[in-house]
């Protein structure tokens, strides 16, 4: 029996995190190994279009919209997060299915933003920065902290992290506020959180948090005019993307003081040195770091073994991204 290629487009590093040393035992018996470079691929200059499954990762080359007649690639597991940069949507009705793990990183991501939650309600940034430069006991004069029992948290996308958040914070005691246009009231009520127009949750939370899909209706949908609903002393947490919200605007709430903010992600990556964000005492700041952690990566890895197995044994993908859910799965 000849074993399909399964084609394995990322560093050895990013590889050792995902499958441990054991990707070829795992591929044992099911597909035929190839790694980026080693030329055991017959065919023109990018020869993962030659393999029947592709693995991809961060810092994989896009794929063309459409495939060549020659072509064999079949599947496309992305081991990261969106696609879009990767997979143009004719790609998906061309005869490739598309399947994607960032499944595996809500969980790692959603922890970061109620960390970021927490540190920022109770000002530990700021406290243990003072702390250090002191070398003394100092903080106390910080005023009094809040928590996040008592405190209406607002979700604005209920998309896998944002599921995982929302727990999150339902079970530390919160009253939680949804938006999610494609939510309804029945199934907010199943998750612990009351579900309103976006306008109604920004001007009630007292902790507004991003989990939302990049999509034309939501770039910036957190604008001037938005983040002005926000109480004085509320709280932006943005681990989703930066495109989400206007920093120019944000930059001004924060600046004046009025609002504070957490932030993972930027528009400019890594943050230039000369960013007005590295000068704001209230601001804790993270490097795109929200699904960097072992337990992310491995659970990346089991879904992408899982959706190659299910392909090759005929069975319904967990993880597929189709064309008409690419604007909210990628």
């Amino acid at each position: 029996m000849v074993l399909p290629v399964v084609y394995v487009d990322l560093p050895r590093a990013l590889e050792a995190e995902l499958f441990g040393d054991g990707i070829e035992q795992k591929l044992r018996g099911i597909g035929r190994l190839v790694r980026r470079g080693d030329g055991s691929v017959d065919g023109d200059s990018d020869a993962r279009l030659r393999a029947e499954v592709l693995i991809t990762g961060w810092g994989s080359a896009p794929l063309p919209e459409r495939l060549g007649l020659e072509d064999r690639l079949r599947l496309v597991v992305h081991s990261a997060g969106t696609i879009r940069a990767l997979a143009p949507q004719g790609l998906l009705s061309s005869g490739v299915r598309v399947s994607q793990a960032s499944a595996g990183m809500a969980q790692s991501v959603a922890e970061l933003a109620l960390y970021m939650t927490i540190a920022r309600l109770r000002d530990l940034d700021r406290i243990d920065r003072a702390m250090a430069a002191a070398h003394d006991w100092v903080g106390a004069d910080f005023g009094l902290g809040r928590t996040l029992a008592g405190a209406t948290v607002g979700v604005v996308g209920a998309s896998r992290v944002g599921r995982a958040y929302l727990r999150l914070v339902v079970a530390a005691g919160s009253d939680v506020l949804v938006y999610d246009p494609y939510l309804d009231d029945q199934e907010a009520k199943s998750l612990g959180a009351r579900l309103v127009p976006l306008e109604t949750l920004l001007s009630q939370s007292v902790v507004v948090a991003l989990h939302a899909p990049v999509r034309e209706e939501t770039r910036h949908m957190l604008d001037a005019q938005s983040l002005a609903l926000i109480p004085d002393g509320g709280l932006v947490i943005n681990t989703a993307r930066a495109a989400l919200v206007d920093t120019d605007a944000l930059l001004a709430e924060v600046r004046s003081g009025r609002l504070s903010a957490a932030v993972d992600v930027f528009d400019k990556e890594p943050l230039p040195p000369d960013s007005e964000w590295w000068q704001l005492p209230n601001v804790l700041l993270t490097p795109h770091l929200g699904a960097r952690t072992w337990h992310s990566r491995r659970t990346q890895g089991a879904i992408v073994i899982d959706e190659i197995r299910r392909y090759l044994n005929g069975l319904d993908l967990r993880h597929e991204v189709l064309p008409d859910t690419y604007d909210l799965m990628a």
